[in-house]
């Protein structure tokens, strides 16, 4: 597909309805991303930070937790898909029983968004910038090829952190700590 089509939501929605195998998303420009599927390595790794939240989210019941296939229409009109994310109870609650059969209509309160060998890291950065501007509190791009963790939360500066063991939750995801071991050893 051309680089340069621009789709409406509706459009954008159609396309996701029909092609359900597919990762897709949709810029504020309205461009369509279509992402390859993950290999092994990058598909084990999502899975294992996906435990760790989903095990700490369960314990808590603070919020929902999501995998990649989740949607949020940002403030910004962006669709986008991270790799991991999660919202608080009181974000949900305030969502209607139709919005949440669909894309969400919010930005994430946290995401993880996991660079795989065919992610472009800057492409990647600028989302986690969109994230933040569409009032993400906590974000974390980790970069297994590097063990570089970059972190981003709301209204501070980015901090970038090489190959820690633990990633912590902070204010954001109380008590949770997420062990990157196994991320940096697959």
């Amino acid at each position: 597909m051309a680089s340069s089509l621009k789709l409406t939501d509706e459009q954008f929605e159609k396309i996701a309805s029909a092609n359900r195998e597919l990762r897709l998303e949709l810029t504020a420009k309205r461009e369509l991303i279509i992402m390859p599927p993950t290999g092994g390595e990058t598909g084990n790794r999502n899975f294992e930070l996906y435990l760790d939240l989903g095990n700490w989210n369960r314990q808590t019941q603070l919020g929902k937790a999501f995998d990649s296939s989740t949607g949020f229409t940002l403030p910004n009109g962006a669709k986008r898909s991270p790799d991991v994310s999660w919202i608080t109870q009181v974000k949900w609650e305030s969502l209607t029983t139709e919005q949440r059969k669909k894309f969400l209509p919010l930005c994430p309160d946290f995401v993880i968004e996991l660079v795989s060998e065919s992610d472009e890291p800057e492409a990647t950065r600028e989302k986690m910038k969109e994230y933040l501007d569409n009032g993400l509190r906590l974000g974390w791009l980790i970069i297994p090829k590097t063990q570089v963790v970059e972190i981003y939360r709301y209204h501070q500066d980015l901090e970038v952190v090489k190959a820690p063991s633990y990633l912590s939750g902070e204010k954001v995801l109380p008590q949770l700590v997420v062990n990157l071991v196994p991320i940096w050893e697959t």
